[in-house]
Order: structure tokens, then C-alpha cells, then sequence
């Protein structure tokens, strides 16, 4: 009654993480699958271990290249593992690609599909994530959401009623997991506790062509102009810096404190401890949320609503004159407030797990049972 779990990026091993101790408390057995989407130990190894996951079962090794090539690479890997080692199902995370392309080699092979963050739509298609988590709910078989909105996009969308379950935001169960653990990294940046901001950036619409980085750095000056700004620089990013000729650029905008990847401990103490947060990741529009910490959105739009309804979130794009106003408003005093929402509570990965040995014993059936609607 094997179960696998599926995972390839920095958010998606945040998110396995709290299912996995979930599921190794019931007793269910579980193997774990990296795809090797992310494949360096900046990216990786330093998560596994953060999140106190053991090495992965099986390392597919698919990392780099395109969307289609990685899409195919995994799509390829995972159907030759699935065929000699057969699970009674498969879990898969978040929206990436490893996501669509591990659900997608098994609901061709009958393998029940588990989609956790199911759901979320951002309505933008430009986004290849909006593409991979509206094909993922297509194919799977229990859509686990994690807030009311999830639900209804699912249902407008045909899904029925039956094959979906609210379990919360497993992002929170490992983000209460490391705030236990905070590490010594302000000390290491010479940073003070609330005199700085956190900046993410790597998204291919912010970072992906020349006129779109040389808008990012404006930003990333913006910022720096009024507060301290402390930056870890995801590959993507620095890759797309050295191609557009752009590096010395960005490692010379005034105010900024610019490291490597960090590892989660270490990022998570960075975002607890700051003043705000500006970002173009998902899941840090939801952990800030959590944390209460002002967030400032660094797109036009968002797959997360929850955190701009409810919680702490604003989206500003890459307009610097939005940007400078919310930031002024944070500095001054007049910061965003928001409120937790639902099932944030540190205990979604159990509630996954409930779900998921729910589906193994026949509720609902798998859709290779019969038809799904």
C-alpha cells in the first residue's frame, strides 16, 4: 500500500515535507521521489535537510533545460518508475512542472493521482504554473484545497464535489516546523530585526527578458533607496543578469545585500525578522500572511487571493510609484493588517493524511473505478 511522493523544487519539498510525517505517523508507507528539477545543493539538499526529510527514495534526475524538455524528461522518468514500482497512489504538489508531468505519467497508467494546492488559479495564462495546476486538477483524482476559493474555481470548473477536500495550507505546517529553528543569519548579513525588507525575485515574466530585468532592477532600487534590502538571488535570476549583460548593474544598486540561496531555517528567520516583504513567489505571499509580516506583490496579479482579502498582501506589479507609497505607508506606521485564515494552523499535513487514506480505502473511488462525473 506504497504511497510516493512527488517532488522537484524548493516549494514543493515545503510542502511534501508535513504530508510525509503525516502519512509515516499513520503508517502508511511512503517513498520519496525527487525529480531533480531542482538539482543544486543551494536549491535542494540544504531543504531535505531543513525540513527533516530523509534523501529522497528514487532521484529521477531531471534537472534543466526548457519547459517542454523538462516536462518530457520527468514525464519519461516517472512512467519507467511507476512501471517497476507500482504505488497504490501518487502525490504531487504545488503547480510546477514536475507537478503536471509526474500526475500526468500516472493517471496514464491508472496510478490514482492526489493533487495537494489544488485549486488556485491566477486567470493568467502567460504563467507557465497557471497552465500546470488547471491541467494537474484535470487528471487527478482527490483535489486537496487549501482555502474556500480552491473549491469553487474546482466546481466551476466540472470537478465534482466528491473528489474534492478542504485540508488547509501544508505551506504553514513547515513554516511552524522552522520557526522552532531559527538560525543565526541576521548576524552573518549584519542585519537589525525589523530594519530591513526581503526580497524575492524569479519569476520569468520579472526576470526573463532585457526590459523586464532592467524593470526589476528599478525596483530593486526603489527599495533600496529607503531600507536596507536583503536579497538572496535565486540561479534563474542571476543566470538572466550575466545574459543580459546586466550583473555588475545589479551588483551595484545601492542599499542592497545580496547573497546566495538560503537555505529554508535560514529564509524563514529572514522574513519573521523583517519590516515587509517584497516578492514575486506564491508561497511567500502565504507565509507572510502567517507571520503577519506586510508583503508586497511583485506582479500584476495573484493565484493566492486569500492573502490580499484576508491577510497581509498587496499587489504592486513592478510600478515603482505603488511600490514607494506602500512602502512609505509600512515605514510610517500605517502597515497592512490582516487575519489568518482557515485551516492555517500547522495541521494540514494531517488532514492531507486523512484524506489520503480516506482514497485508499475506496472514498471516493479512484477514477479508474469508473467515471469521474
Amino acid at each position: 500500500m506504497t504511497v510516493d511522493l512527488v517532488a522537484g523544487t524548493r516549494p514543493n519539498f515545503m510542502k511534501i515535507a508535513p504530508v510525509r510525517r503525516a502519512l509515516v505517523a499513520r503508517k502508511i508507507p511512503v517513498r520519496l521521489i525527487h525529480t531533480g528539477q531542482h538539482f543544486d545543493a543551494g536549491m535542494s539538499d540544504v531543504f531535505f535537510r531543513d525540513l527533516g526529510m530523509p534523501a529522497p527514495d528514487v532521484n529521477l534526475g531531471c534537472g534543466g533545460g526548457s519547459h517542454a524538455e523538462q516536462t518530457a524528461s520527468v514525464l519519461v522518468a516517472m512512467e519507467r518508475e511507476l512501471l517497476v514500482h507500482r504505488p497504490e497512489a501518487i502525490v504531487v504538489v504545488g503547480d510546477v512542472t514536475s507537478t503536471l508531468s509526474a500526475g500526468l505519467a500516472a493517471a496514464k497508467l491508472g496510478v490514482p493521482v492526489v493533487h495537494v494546492e489544488a485549486g488556485l488559479r491566477s486567470r493568467d495564462w502567460t504563467m507557465p504554473e497557471e497552465i500546470n495546476r488547471i491541467l494537474t486538477d484535470q487528471l487527478s483524482d482527490l483535489l486537496l484545497v487549501p482555502s474556500d476559493d480552491g473549491r469553487e474555481n474546482l466546481i466551476a470548473e466540472g470537478i465534482p464535489a466528491e473528489r474534492i477536500a478542504f485540508v488547509g495550507n501544508v505551506m504553514i505546517d513547515s513554516l511552524h516546523h522552522a520557526l522552532e529553528r531559527r538560525t543565526d543569519v541576521l548576524e552573518r548579513l549584519g542585519l537589525q530585526p525589523g530594519g530591513y525588507c526581503a526580497v524575492t525575485m524569479h519569476r520569468p515574466a520579472n526576470v526573463d527578458s532585457r526590459e523586464s530585468f532592467q524593470a526589476t532592477l528599478a525596483v530593486l532600487r526603489a527599495l533600496g533607496s529607503r531600507i536596507p534590502t536583503v536579497f538572496p538571488v535565486h540561479p534563474r535570476t542571476a543566470a538572466r543578469a550575466e545574459a543580459f549583460g546586466l550583473a555588475e548593474e545589479l551588483r551595484a544598486v545601492p542599499g542592497l545585500v545580496q547573497t546566495g540561496p538560503v537555505g529554508y531555517d535560514d529564509f524563514v528567520t529572514l522574513m519573521g525578522s523583517s519590516k515587509f516583504v517584497a516578492t514575486d513567489s506564491g508561497g511567500i505571499q502565504e507565509e507572510t500572511t502567517a507571520l503577519q509580516i506586510p508583503c508586497l506583490t511583485l506582479r500584476g496579479g495573484t493565484e493566492r487571493p486569500i492573502t490580499v482579502s484576508l491577510g497581509t498582501n498587496t499587489i504592486v506589479g513592478l510600478d515603482v510609484a505603488k511600490i514607494l507609497a506602500e512602502v512609505d505607508a509600512i515605514l510610517a506606521g500605517r502597515a497592512k493588517r490582516g487575519s489568518l485564515p482557515e485551516g492555517w494552523d500547522g495541521h494540514a499535513g494531517e488532514r492531507v493524511a486523512e484524506a489520503i487514506a480516506r482514497l485508499l480505502e475506496g472514498t471516493p473511488p479512484p477514477r479508474t473505478a469508473g467515471p469521474r462525473a
